[in-house]
């Protein structure tokens, strides 16, 4: 069976990858905000927006773990 630490592996991952997926919005929204079409601007501003909230949220998940052990503390 898998524990904590392996869990909290898989959302600091998660965490890396939200991180990325949020540069890539913001730099869409810089495009989008030079561009004409405004349409594309308010898209990328609500799905940078929901991820933002999302990354958070799982902060605060990561921060509410428990630290993993490392097994040179075992006795």
């Amino acid at each position: 069976m898998r524990g904590a630490g392996w869990i909290r592996g898989l959302r600091e991952a998660e965490a890396v990858q939200l991180r990325r997926e949020i540069g890539r919005l913001e730099r869409n929204m810089l495009d989008a905000a030079n561009s004409k079409a405004k349409r594309n601007l308010h898209d990328a501003a609500h799905a940078l927006r929901w991820q933002k909230a999302r990354l958070r949220r799982l902060e605060e998940c990561l921060a509410a773990m428990p630290a993993a052990k490392i097994a040179s503390d075992e006795p």
